[in-house]
């Protein structure tokens, strides 16, 4: 009964998160931490009521456990504040199970396809962008292959080297590929976070953790661009410098977590105990 309503729950806030970053690029912190006040007080009420506190005390360990990795992912700079935020939330709500390790099961399996549906996600999303933004996109995708010449010349040279290694042993094939397709991956990603993440606004429309692409002179020093974002004080700085500020933008990411989430549910739902 319990495991059904936090399902419910997680749903709810992640749905209402999403359509929030979709909106406004932004997901405010009080989503977050909501969701963990409401899991915690629901798993807490039940075990008064079942006079079983295992409920409560695996959700502090989920807890503990997706504070650990959210902070992880965020300061390797694979999640921003919201996503490493709704992490954590998630640990509330993930122990479906009254043993651990089967909990840290749930917890791996969760992780392999967040990470595998986030890979998808991110790709689609370049696409869209890609395709959205195809002028732009196709100019500046040509200069920086022209710009790079040697460097895709030397890398298709040592692939070619290793696809005729091949024929000598399978082992050859797979740097062989990575050789040929990853330098084209890159210059590919960075056409795509140039022409469609940054753009240049009003530093009146600036919100609270918007990444600066560059570091920005003010009057009496300069604000420095950092994974953290912006501050209030600094915006009111740089809406005093009145210039436009370059910005980095990043995908909406927060849907990737109910949709992990539900395939987890679904795909899983004869090792989750939704009775616990």
């Amino acid at each position: 009964m319990i495991n059904a309503v936090l399902i419910i729950l997680f749903l709810v806030w992640a749905i209402f998160a999403s359509a929030e970053d979709f909106k406004k690029r932004e997901v405010e912190d009080w989503v977050s931490y909501s969701l963990i006040i409401f899991a915690l007080g629901l798993r807490f009420f039940y075990s008064l009521f079942t006079e079983n506190f295992s409920s409560f005390y695996f959700g502090i360990f989920g807890l503990i456990i997706f504070f650990i990795l959210g902070n992880l992912f965020y300061y390797s700079r694979l999640f921003a504040g919201a996503d490493a935020k709704m992490m954590i939330a998630l640990g509330t709500i993930l122990p479906f199970e009254n043993s651990i390790i089967q909990n840290i099961k749930i917890f791996i399996l969760f992780l392999f396809i967040f990470l595998f549906v986030g890979g998808i996600y991110g790709i689609i999303w370049t696409i869209y962008l890609s395709i959205k933004n195809k002028k732009e996109f196709k100019k500046d995708f040509l200069k920086r292959i022209k710009s790079n010449k040697k460097i895709l010349i030397s890398s298709f040279l040592i692939s070619l080297f290793l696809i005729f290694l091949t024929f000598l042993s399978r082992i050859f094939l797979i740097p062989a590929l990575a050789f040929l397709i990853i330098p084209l991956l890159y210059i590919y990603s960075k056409s795509v976070d140039q022409v469609a993440m940054v753009k240049k606004i009003s530093p009146e429309k600036l919100t609270v953790g918007d990444w600066l692409v560059k570091d920005i002179k003010i009057e009496g020093g300069k604000i420095k661009s950092n994974w953290d974002g912006l501050t209030k004080e600094e915006i009111k700085k740089l809406i005093k410098n009145k210039k436009k500020i370059l910005v980095r933008y990043g995908i909406p990411f927060i849907p990737v977590f109910p949709i992990s989430f539900i395939i987890l549910i679904f795909t899983f739902k004869n090792i989750i105990d939704l009775t616990f």
